[in-house]
């Protein structure tokens, strides 16, 4: 049983010597120190021993086994490292390589407005205003003075989500919010998606951009606001651009006006792109209402301002000559890769 046990020996350390990965070394393990495993066998069978052999096996196979295990443990760290450095040896990153080129993406044509008007209002002193796109009714329409039977109020231009909340249709409410919470002067513009129950063609979409702008102080007149909105056409359209002032009428502005920029195709001479008139609408204005100011807080007999807004659609469609507004929600890369 001794010579039985040195073989068993022998032959296990020349296999685990032999060995070249985990997995055949734990076979070994199983084959010689496992549940049925030849050394165990042996141990298991001692009782069939005589009673004077029985120590001596018991120390042998006792050593037998530690021997084996400590071969194992041994080499089994040895396979671990080189296991580890071919891993390394596989990952190694050569820096000397070439990346993979990726393809750059383009800035869409709106974000690309958005970030020009906005860079002129704030070289003018305005600071940028943002407010929830699921807005209250109260500041969407009930602050800024519209009357309960307007038509934008009525459920075949508005989002509803329920009595109380919507989808603002317009920027305004960042304005109403801007009131309420911070003391005049204020000098801000409110650039964000907005939402109106439009069909879509090639002029509307339910889901479009504003800017808006607002200016709260001491003596604001109708000549601050001419003169603000006179300088933007000429920053937006080119030095040359005139603007028109139209009478019109909004709840929220009391004068209000509708305004007007020449061509910048033809000039003002009149063309295609402008109906043969000269002149492109691109905006509304006017003086906030005092009932506006009131309602959020503000002595209109102290401050008066200005407010207007801006379609950043449709002047980015004027801009570059887009027909369709569509084009503009496509992604077609085709299209994007031009600006």
């Amino acid at each position: 049983m001794e010579k039985k046990l040195d073989l068993i020996l022998e032959k296990a350390i020349k296999a685990i010597d032999g060995s070249e990965t985990l997995k055949e070394l734990e076979s070994i393990r199983v084959k010689y120190l496992g549940k049925k495993g030849e050394v165990t066998n042996i141990l298991k069978n001692m009782g069939s021993l005589p009673n004077e052999m029985k120590p001596i096996i018991g120390k042998k196979g006792n050593i037998t086994r530690n021997k084996i295990e400590g071969k194992l443990k041994k080499y089994k760290k040895i396979l671990e490292e080189k296991q580890l450095e071919e891993q390394l040896r596989q990952e190694n990153i050569d820096v000397t390589i070439p990346g993979i080129r990726r393809e750059r993406g383009h800035q869409h044509p709106i974000s690309k407005m958005i970030d020009e008007l906005s860079e002129i209002f704030i070289g003018m002193g305005f600071m940028v205003a943002e407010g929830p796109e699921i807005e209250t009714v109260y500041n969407n329409f009930d602050a800024l003075n519209s009357p309960e039977d307007h038509p934008s109020r009525s459920y075949s231009d508005t989002f509803y989500i329920n009595d109380e909340l919507l989808l603002r249709t317009q920027t305004s409410p960042v304005q109403i919010r801007t009131m309420i919470d911070q003391e005049p002067p204020i000098k801000i513009i409110s650039p964000g998606r907005c939402f109106r129950f439009d069909e879509l063609d090639a002029t509307h979409s339910p889901m479009f951009h504003q800017i808006e702008g607002l200016v709260i102080d001491e003596n604001i007149t109708m000549a601050d606001l001419k003169g603000t909105l006179d300088l933007i056409a000429k920053r937006v359209f080119g030095e040359q651009t005139k603007t028109k002032f139209r009478p019109h009428d909004f709840p929220f502005t009391e004068p209000s006006a509708e305004v007007d920029v020449t061509c910048f195709k033809c000039g003002g001479d009149g063309c295609r792109f402008c109906s043969g008139n000269g002149w492109i609408e691109i905006l509304g204005c006017g003086m906030v209402h005092p009932n506006v100011l009131e309602e959020c807080g503000i002595d209109s007999e102290k401050y008066s301002g200005f407010a207007f807004g801006m379609g950043i659609d449709r002047i980015t469609m004027l801009k570059y000559e887009i027909d369709d507004i569509r084009i503009l929600f496509e992604n077609d890369v085709r299209f994007l890769k031009q600006f």
